[in-house]
C-alpha cells in the first residue's frame, strides 16, 4: 500500500496543487461576474477597474477550494485527480489558505466601499454552509447562485467608491442573469456526479428526479437567464453607441443563444454521468457570452478586452487537467 504524504505548505509542490484545487477555467467565471457588475457604473477609474477584477477573478478559486473541503467524500468518486482526494494537500492547509484568500479579496473589495465588508461576510457564510443545501434536492443551485450574485453586487459597489449605494437600471436584470445563469450551472454540473453523489447521500435533484426532468429544470433556468440577460443589455446600452464594443455586445449575446440552445439539447440527450461534460462546459460558456452582452453594452470601449477573455477563457479550458470535469 502507497502512503501518501501531504506537501508542506510553504512549497511549489503546494502551490501547484491548491491552484489545481482552485480550478483557474473557472476563475472567468467570476471574474465575469465582478466585471458585469462593475460595467453599470460609468467612468470608473482603470486602477480601480483592475483591484475589482483581480479581486473577484480569484475568488471563486478561493471559495471553491474551500468548499472541497467539506465534500471530499462525494470528489474521493467522482474527481478522483484533485489533490483533496488523494491527500497531497490536508483539509487543514486548504481552509487556511482559502480563508487567507477571500479575506484578501473581500479587504480589497472594501475598502473600495465599505458595505462590501458585510456584503463579503455574508458571502463568506454561504461558502462555509453550501454543501448542506448541495445535500437537498431543492438547495444546492439557488444556495450557490444568491452568492455568486452578491459578488456582481460587490463588484458594481466597489466600482462607485465609498459609502455609496447605486441603483442603475440594468442592476435588477443584470443580478437576474446572473442569479439563473449560474443556478443552471450548477445543476447542469450534478450531472457529471450523479452516480457519485447518490452513493454519498447527496440528494440532488437529478438524484432525486432522474436525468429528464432535471434536463427540463435547466432548460427553464437557461430560457430565465437569456430573458434577463435581453432585458438587461438593453438597459445598459448607453444612447447611440456605436463603437466596437457596441458591436460586439450584439455577437456576444447571438453567441449566448445559440451556445445555450446547444448546450440545452446535448444535456436532454446524456444517458450517463461521463456523457455529460460536453454540455456542462457549453453552459458555461453561455453565462460568460450572455454576461459580456451585458458589459460590452454598457461599457462600448471594454468590447476587445471582453473578447480577449474569453478566448483566454477557452485556451484555459481546455488545459484542465481531467476531460471529464467542469
Amino acid at each position: 500500500m502507497t502512503i501518501v504524504r501531504a506537501h508542506r505548505l510553504l512549497s511549489v509542490e503546494f502551490l501547484a496543487a491548491y491552484v489545481t484545487t482552485m480550478r483557474p477555467y473557472l476563475l472567468f467565471v467570476s471574474g465575469i461576474t465582478g466585471i458585469v457588475g462593475m460595467s453599470l457604473v460609468p467612468g470608473v477609474e482603470t486602477p480601480r477597474t483592475v483591484i475589482i477584477f483581480l479581486a473577484t477573478f480569484l475568488s471563486y478559486g478561493f471559495g471553491q477550494a474551500l468548499t472541497d473541503c467539506f465534500q471530499i467524500d462525494t470528489d474521493s468518486i467522482s474527481s478522483p485527480y484533485r489533490p483533496l482526494t488523494q491527500g497531497t494537500v490536508t483539509r487543514g492547509q486548504v481552509m487556511a489558505v482559502s480563508l487567507f484568500g477571500l479575506g484578501l479579496c473581500v479587504t480589497a473589495l472594501g475598502l473600495l466601499n465599505t458595505w462590501n465588508f458585510l456584503l463579503g461576510a455574508l458571502a463568506g457564510a454561504g461558502l462555509a454552509t453550501y454543501t448542506p443545501f448541495k445535500r437537498r434536492w431543492w438547495g444546492g443551485p439557488w444556495y450557490n447562485a444568491w452568492i455568486v450574485g452578491v459578488l456582481s453586487l460587490m463588484g458594481l459597489l466597489a466600482a462607485t467608491g465609498l459609502r455609496s449605494l447605486p441603483m442603475p437600471r440594468a442592476l435588477p436584470w443584470t443580478l437576474c442573469a446572473v442569479f439563473f445563469g449560474y443556478a443552471n450551472f450548477v445543476l447542469a454540473g450534478y450531472f457529471k456526479d450523479i452516480a457519485a453523489d447518490a452513493r454519498s447521500n447527496y440528494d440532488t435533484f437529478p438524484v432525486r428526479f432522474g436525468r429528464a426532468k432535471a434536463a427540463v429544470g435547466s432548460s427553464a433556468l437557461a430560457l430565465l437567464a437569456l430573458v434577463s440577460t435581453i432585458a438587461a443589455r438593453s438597459a445598459a446600452l448607453p444612447e447611440g453607441a456605436s463603437t466596437i464594443g457596441g458591436a460586439l455586445s450584439w455577437g456576444f449575446l447571438a453567441a449566448a443563444m445559440g451556445v445555450s440552445a446547444v448546450a440545452q439539447y446535448l444535456l436532454h440527450r446524456v444517458q450517463q454521468d461521463e456523457q455529460s461534460h460536453t454540455a456542462i462546459g457549453l453552459v458555461v460558456h453561455a453565462y460568460l457570452l450572455g454576461l459580456s452582452a451585458i458589459a460590452s453594452a454598457a461599457q462600448p470601449g471594454w468590447g476587445a478586452f471582453l473578447l480577449l477573455f474569453y478566448i483566454a477563457f477557452i485556451v484555459v479550458l481546455r488545459a484542465r487537467p481531467s476531460r471529464s470535469q467542469i
